[in-house]
């Protein structure tokens, strides 16, 4: 079932007594559309045809109950801070006019009204959410601590979401369209291997597990892992002062680097070449 979109409040903030009226929230007009441009911080990046024909077929029966939010930024010019969908459903039903609130804003108030709103109104998959807290944090050297008071959200909840843009391009494109929720993201970050995280995400996607049966599959990868760390470093054991010495007598009597290292209880001797010409030396003096 599809969830409303039309949203509420801003109604109540201003009166319908005239063309442009003014109250502490703003200057209130019916502003011509094509005087509108979008929201250049807007952290939506898809907008789906379905509810924004939905949105459309509402105003066109209902008009726009909820004004839009503008700032000007230069006569009969203005652009969006919020309200992106009633503009473009507007314009899909061919309206001329469209009602609206002018504000003051900067561009740091313009991100952050953006941001907020969609949050409240739950419309941004896990990876817009993140890119736009990652423009807050680059564009307006904010802190994390500073973003969290802003959208009102724990720190460590926007440290993990700016974490999915440490994600492979294949799986961000998996988070944006929601086939993988911010719980499997969380889980496949624990693997440090990109090429291991697509790898592990596609049999996610192959075998529908849920998230907790994601944790156990990837906490199954790492702990294999570093059971193979744990073989590898065993047959690191340190040379003995004995090898190391005949190393050193090797090197010295061949001319050329030699080395002398462990593996599953044998000693494996590397002698390094730089053409063939050297292989023949060696082989004269062995």
């Amino acid at each position: 079932m599809s969830k409303s979109r039309l949203g509420k409040g801003l109604g109540a903030l201003i009166t319908d007594t005239g063309y442009e009226e003014e109250n502490s929230q703003g200057r209130f007009k019916e502003v011509f559309i094509d005087q509108i441009e979008p929201n250049p911080y807007q952290p939506r990046q898809e907008f789906e045809d379905e509810y924004l024909e939905e949105l459309a077929n509402s105003i066109k029966e209902n008009g726009v109950i909820q004004p839009i939010t503008i700032r000007q930024i230069k006569p009969e010019r203005y652009q969006l801070v919020t309200g992106e969908r009633r503009w473009r459903a507007s314009q899909l039903i061919g309206l001329k006019k469209i009602p609206a609130i002018i504000r003051k804003y900067d561009d740091q108030q313009m991100m952050e009204t953006a941001l907020i709103e969609n949050l409240q109104r739950e419309d941004l998959n896990p990876l817009e959410e993140a890119q736009a807290y990652q423009r807050m944090l680059d564009e307006f050297n904010m802190t994390q601590e500073e973003v969290a008071q802003k959208v009102g959200k724990s720190r460590s909840s926007i440290a993990n979401t700016v974490r999915l843009l440490n994600l492979p391009p294949k799986i961000q494109v998996y988070v944006s369209r929601e086939t993988l929720s911010m719980g499997h993201a969380r889980a496949l970050l624990s693997l440090k291997d990109l090429k291991q995280q697509i790898k592990a995400a596609d049999y996610v996607l192959k075998n529908k597990l849920s998230v907790r049966e994601t944790e156990k599959y990837i906490y199954q990868l790492n702990n294999k892992k570093e059971k193979q760390e744990t073989v590898k470093n065993a047959n690191k054991v340190k040379l003995g002062p004995e090898w190391r010495t005949a190393q050193q007598k090797l090197a010295n009597y061949l001319g050329t680097k030699v080395k002398i290292k462990n593996r599953n209880n044998k000693k494996i001797i590397t002698i390094e070449c730089d053409n063939y010409t050297d292989i023949i030396k060696l082989i004269n003096k062995i």
